[in-house]
């Protein structure tokens, strides 16, 4: 077959896939693949094939003609190729939830040579990546990828790569409990598809209804959910998109759960399980597993609970994921809690507190958690995220920008190495230690220096002061069993005490002003936006400069307590 026939039946495979006739557009691409010698031709073919199969959920045949492709680019010793088709191979891994591995091969996409197709495909290759840390609820990591995935598609006029972006943030946000930018992100996507959309795939319509009902049933609009919901199954089920078809049965259960019908949600909970374990989404069995969890706890099954959540445990577990493990830590001790088993119990709070410190829930101004509820997020330009009323509060209250108590090596001009919340978490690993049974686990503060406690060595090098935490006193292990029935719940009110009047910012300036959601964009024709426009619209504060570092001057926890429920 030669090159101008293998372009003849590409297109002819091309109009049966566009017109909903999947399996006898597969038929005629494998014809060609079999038959042609031409290599661009091969190339081609093979990237219509992966788009297929991504589509139809066939994530493992997807991952084997990626693999086919890269042996083609290498053949053709073309950099350009070989950039799309590691692409490819990323977004398979990234689908079969293998997630650190996407995560590599996005970094060789970025690392091979300066490309025609690098700017084109440089912000697929950012959205894939940022994907897998979200993921792995890496989320600073993640939402610095998505920034630079948006910047990509404003500098190209990329509406397309937008509102793909706008869908990711809008699950970023649901997922850490901003549900106000949850919602919007998918409504700017929504209008990205009335805008620019007609030429598009229905796909990006049903992607960000989908998105929008899962915001809406977060914010208790069941109604709206419900429809947007309706509307993204139709087009999938229309499309044969199985892999939205098992999300939207996710999102139906969800709705009918809040409801309080259990007897429809189950059967819904277990269509959408047959699918996900049917394409090996194993991050959506955790979802299915957990939702299915609460509802055996709703109908006070706590044992058929417990199995569901073992077996959502290990496949978190095994995927990486770190807030899912979190979300089920959480369940299970208000199970054990419930039957009065102290040993599980605090088994649960040990692992919960270390998925906390694992995924840096912290807000880098006032040191309380983030996701503990519904509230409105800001991200500075490096990625951390405080909340919105911390911004506010420190402007209303006038804190001082400096610490004269500090070194000229820690002046503002050099900020302190302490990370946003530092002190927050070495309180938090100081508590979590005083329930671990003695010498189980290493509970060494994870800042440096003279911050988490140590001194200077004779030799210049710094060490740990008497082995133990500077912040709370060990409990012995002689007196462990008696205060393990006085065992508090999640969260002490050590990982939330702080003095606001010794609160204080090492930044040059003050905080902007809060940020608010930016209007939706005009009708074409479409403008290009600049890298500060993307920042508003990620809900950053457009301030060049270092990120401010927080110190925070705590007191001994108070006896109240504070219980994190996710």
């Amino acid at each position: 077959m030669g090159q101008d026939q293998t372009k003849q039946q590409i297109e002819k495979g091309l109009q049966l896939y566009q017109s909903n006739q999947t399996e006898k557009a597969l038929q005629v691409w494998m014809k060609v693949l079999e038959k042609s010698s031409d290599l661009v031709g091969r190339f081609r073919v093979l990237g219509c094939l992966v788009t297929a199969h991504s589509e139809m959920g066939r994530y493992k045949e997807m991952l084997k003609f990626a693999v086919v492709q890269i042996d083609t680019a290498r053949e053709l010793e073309d950099a350009n190729f070989l950039l799309e088709s590691y692409l490819n191979l990323a977004r398979s891994n990234e689908k079969l939830c293998e997630f650190h591995k996407t995560i590599s091969y996005c970094k060789t996409c970025l690392g091979l040579p300066g490309t025609r197709a690098g700017a084109q495909l440089g912000g697929q290759v950012s959205l894939s990546m940022g994907n897998a840390f979200l993921g792995l609820s890496l989320f600073q990591k993640a939402l610095e990828s998505f920034e630079k995935a948006l910047r990509y598609a404003h500098n190209n006029d990329d509406a397309m790569l937008e509102c793909r972006v706008c869908c990711s943030l809008g699950s970023f946000y649901a997922q850490v409990k901003d549900y106000e930018k949850a919602l919007f992100f998918p409504c700017k996507a929504a209008e990205l598809v009335n805008d620019y959309g007609k030429g598009w795939s229905l796909k990006y319509r049903a992607m960000s209804q989908y998105h929008m009902a899962v915001a809406y049933r977060l914010l208790g609009h069941l109604g709206s959910a419900m429809e947007c919901c309706e509307e993204s199954m139709k087009i999938a089920l229309q499309h044969g998109d199985r892999p939205l078809q098992a999300l939207c049965l996710l999102c139906f259960a969800d709705i009918h759960r809040n409801r309080g019908d259990l007897e429809t949600a189950f059967p819904r909970y277990d269509s959408a399980m047959s699918i996900m374990t049917e394409i090996g989404n194993r991050l959506g069995q955790v979802q299915v597993l957990l939702g299915v969890a609460k509802c055996w706890v709703a109908r006070k099954a706590l044992d058929k609970a417990l199995d569901a959540i073992e077996r959502a445990q290990d496949l978190a577990e095994e995927v990486g994921n770190k807030l899912g493990q979190l979300k089920l830590h959480c369940l299970s001790e208000s199970i054990y809690r419930s039957k009065g088993l102290q040993r599980e119990l605090r088994a649960h709070v040990v692992r919960f507190h270390e998925c906390v410190e694992e995924t840096e829930l912290y807000c880098g101004l006032c040191g309380e958690s983030i996701g503990e509820k519904n509230s409105r997020l800001q991200a500075l330009p490096c990625s951390h995220i405080f909340h919105l009323r911390s911004e506010m509060l420190s402007q209303v209250m006038g804190f001082r920008h400096s610490r004269p108590d500090l070194p000229p090596s820690q002046s503002p001009a050099s900020p302190p190495r302490l990370c946003p919340g530092g002190l927050p978490r070495q309180r938090a690993r100081a508590e979590l230690g005083r329930w671990q049974e003695p010498g189980a686990v290493d509970t060494s503060c994870i800042c440096s220096g003279e911050e988490r406690g140590e001194s200077p060595a004779q030799d210049g090098r710094t060490g740990p002061v008497s082995g133990q935490s500077p912040l709370l006193p060990k409990v012995p292990a002689e007196q462990w069993d008696a205060e393990l029935p006085q065992l508090p719940p999640l969260i002490h009110e050590a990982w939330l005490c702080v003095t606001l009047p010794g609160l204080h910012l090492a930044s040059p300036a003050p905080l902007p002003s809060p940020w608010s959601a930016p209007p939706p964009p005009p009708p074409p024709p479409r403008q290009t936006s600049s890298a500060s426009d993307a920042c508003l619209q990620l809900g950053r504060l457009p301030r060049p400069g270092p990120c401010p570092v927080l110190l925070l001057q705590t007191q001994p926890p108070s006896p109240r307590l504070c219980t994190l429920l996710f």
